[in-house]
């Protein structure tokens, strides 16, 4: 399936980010064009992947003048802040962009201005949201710090970071899709500010009729944004974010996919 969609101009730098914590950059006119409708080829020809290792986010330059840092998150809880402007020389071969135990993965790389939030959802159903200024920019090569506290086999299956003086107006909201189809929306302001670290508050109401949540990310309540849902069977559904019910923190939503196959998951 499609990960990533963006546009850029042709001189653009692109940086590409792995799960193996490693970054790479190119020009937007070293990834092969092609036509509409053709297949593309594999990204292993351009970037000197290792084995296992995957694309987990792309990012232009040029998109990024407004902003000074980059947040990372990985799946087991950690969170890292690093300027920009490291990342302005790459090496053909790749840079560490942040220094991971072996289990974990880097899955998470947003922009930042320094002055934001930083929420984190994990797959129990629980989520943090911290001031951005609780985590201090480190070099490339740091391991980071944690985000949240996980339980359990729990991780952290979305981050994003939010416009604080949006998030005062009622603004930002919460969108979480749980693995059985159901999913909801959730105001940002409802899940109060706490300190990098903690276990975080309950985001959704995690049953064997929901299941874990697999997803989650923050957008504007005016944005007039489709969102896509594609099950592991390949069942795709469209609808408008405004149609997905606002819902408090601690409930489990509505059901927003309906599965042709009983075995199915999103």
């Amino acid at each position: 399936v499609v990960t990533h969609f963006m546009s850029a101009t042709a001189h653009a730098d692109l940086l590409f980010f792995t799960n193996r914590g490693r970054v790479f950059k190119l020009k937007a006119y070293e990834v092969p064009q092609s036509t509409r409708t053709a297949k593309g080829q594999a990204v292993v020809n351009f970037l000197e992947l290792g084995p296992g290792e995957k694309i987990s986010s792309v990012l232009s330059l040029k998109e990024l003048g407004d902003y000074k840092y980059l947040v990372m998150a990985t799946n087991k809880g950690l969170i890292k802040k690093v300027n920009i402007e490291d990342f302005e020389v790459v090496r053909r071969s790749g840079l560490i962009a942040i220094k991971l135990k072996s289990e974990d993965n880097l899955e998470w790389i947003k922009p930042s201005t320094g002055k934001d939030e930083i929420t984190l959802v994990t797959d129990q159903g629980q989520s943090i949201r911290f001031k951005e200024t609780d985590v201090r920019s480190m070099g490339r090569v740091a391991s980071g710090v944690r985000g949240i506290r996980l339980k359990g086999k729990d991780r952290v299956v979305g981050m994003d970071v939010l416009d604080s003086k949006l998030v005062e107006k009622g603004l930002m909201e919460l969108f979480v899709l749980m693995e059985n189809g159901f999913g909801k929306r959730t105001e940002v302001k409802s899940y109060k500010v706490q300190h990098r670290g903690g276990s975080g508050i309950k985001t959704a109401k995690v049953t064997p009729k929901t299941g874990v949540v697999v997803g989650a990310f923050v957008a504007n309540a005016k944005d007039e944004r489709d969102i896509i849902v594609i099950s592991k069977k390949g069942q795709v559904l469209r609808t408008p974010f405004r149609m997905i019910s606002v819902q408090g923190r601690a409930t489990q939503g509505v059901r927003v996919m309906r599965f042709k196959e009983a075995e199915d998951r999103v």
